[in-house]
């Protein structure tokens, strides 16, 4: 029973704090972005003990968020407009990573900090929060085109983060760099997406469709839910991101034709997790 006061606690409080704050952003015609993260700084462990939540029980609730949005993303975007913009997201992601890996790189030496540090610095520069930049997009009506472009180019920069993250893994535990290990790391990977691409494009499009025709709307969400999170299971199974599972189960479930009408139902329930994150 404790513990599920603990939750009900923590989640009052974030929700009645986040209400409050985006009220007073719409108010002041401020991003409604911008209470959220007002209301993380209130709740953080860093201010004084009144409001604060459970750390444990928020970051749960976060990624949830995270999942549930990723999967939003995924069935706007589907499996073919991502093709589109992969050859054009690709190119933008080689040159904003190499560029702010260097920038990261330098401020970490004018910092004064060691080699090592300096590439952990440049990796946290380097990568996108696709959270905030879909809440921003979507405050500011950015035309459908150039939303599929930059969603496009995120998921290709979340896959490069997963090798950097690999990479990076390796350069901490034996401070050299293992290119050979990080090839393998893009192999395992590469077979990983194939394979749940694969099976999923089998089962998960007939699923949809025959959910659909059931015509009970709670029952394709549960379903499409469903799907979304153990599409996120099997990835961290993998250790990989979650928000990439999620992702590529909106993609599928896109291909089914039922996507706009999934999105609807689904979008309740991410704005609220993704308030929490």
């Amino acid at each position: 029973m404790h513990g599920d006061s603990i939750f009900l606690e923590s989640l009052a409080v974030v929700l009645c704090v986040a209400a409050a704050t985006t009220v007073l952003c719409q108010r002041v015609h401020l991003p409604v972005v911008l209470g959220y993260l007002l209301a993380g700084v209130l709740i953080g462990p860093h201010t004084p003990p009144l409001l604060v939540a459970d750390a444990g029980v928020i970051g749960t609730l976060s990624e949830l968020g995270v999942i549930l949005l990723m999967f939003y993303i995924g069935m706007e975007l589907s499996l073919r407009k991502l093709a589109e913009v992969g050859p054009r997201g690709f190119a933008v992601v080689l040159v904003e990573l190499g560029l702010m890996l260097s920038l990261g790189y330098v401020a970490g030496r004018l910092a004064g900090f060691n080699p090592i540090e300096c590439a952990f610095l440049a990796a946290m520069l380097s990568i996108s929060s696709t959270t905030i930049i879909a809440r921003t997009f979507e405050e500011q009506r950015v035309p459908p085109r150039m939303r599929d472009q930059v969603f496009g180019t995120l998921v290709i920069e979340d896959i490069f983060a997963i090798l950097l993250i690999a990479l990076l893994t390796t350069l901490a535990t034996t401070r050299s760099l293992d290119f050979a290990g990080l090839a393998a790391a893009a192999g395992r990977l590469g077979i990983f997406l194939t394979v749940l691409m694969m099976i999923g494009l089998l089962l998960v499009p007939r699923l949809i469709r025959f959910v659909v025709s059931l015509k009970r709307p709670e029952t394709t969400l549960v379903t499409s839910v469903g799907v979304c999170f153990a599409a996120a299971l099997a990835a961290q199974q993998y250790q990989y991101s979650v928000a990439l599972g999620a992702f590529l189960a909106g993609c599928l479930v896109a291909e089914s034709g039922e996507g706009k009408r999934i999105a609807a139902q689904v979008r309740p329930l991410r704005d609220m997790f993704t308030a929490v994150f």
